[in-house]
């Protein structure tokens, strides 16, 4: 068996390209804002439970410096039973992430979409032990497409654009 060696320094340049591109690194993942509400307990325990369930979702990008960022994904959940307000939840989940070497638009993409899809489990799980201590069934949120939200997101500003 012949066993061949790179030069030191070739494990050295190959490390080199590496560092050259794109990087993605999460700092850290909190929550900013909580806030709970049950305007319908405690008359809505004695109801069956057949709720309407509305979520929003939103997300904030800050810059805090340069190649970092704040993204901080809003989701309101409003459950509501016979036209009552059973809760209301909000939960800003946030993240700080290092991007750097990206293009403009696969920046875009990373700052509406990657990091909303790394906060997301997150959020859902703070807002289902939120609502079971407020002494309500477990609400697990679905799933969420963000790459498509983003996708839609991208295209209502082009019509937007030439809109005007």
């Amino acid at each position: 068996m012949v066993e061949t060696k790179k030069p030191a320094n070739t494990d050295q340049a190959d490390q080199n390209k590496k560092q050259d591109g794109p990087t993605f690194t999460i700092q850290r993942i909190y929550i900013k804002d909580v806030s709970y509400e049950a305007p319908g307990a405690p008359a809505v325990f004695k109801e069956e439970w057949k709720p309407e369930v509305n979520v929003d979702l939103q997300t904030k990008t800050d810059p805090l410096e340069e190649n970092l960022y704040d993204v901080t994904l809003h989701i309101t959940v409003t459950v509501k039973m016979a036209d009552k307000t059973a809760f209301l939840i909000e939960v800003h989940q946030s993240g700080i992430f290092t991007i750097n070497g990206f293009p403009k638009d696969q920046l875009g993409h990373a700052l509406g979409s990657l990091c909303p899809s790394i906060l997301y489990p997150y959020a859902r799980e703070a807002i289902s032990d939120i609502v079971t201590r407020g002494g309500f069934p477990q609400l697990l949120l679905a799933p969420v497409n963000f790459d498509a939200l983003y996708m839609q997101h991208l295209e209502q500003q082009k019509q937007t654009e030439t809109g005007k």
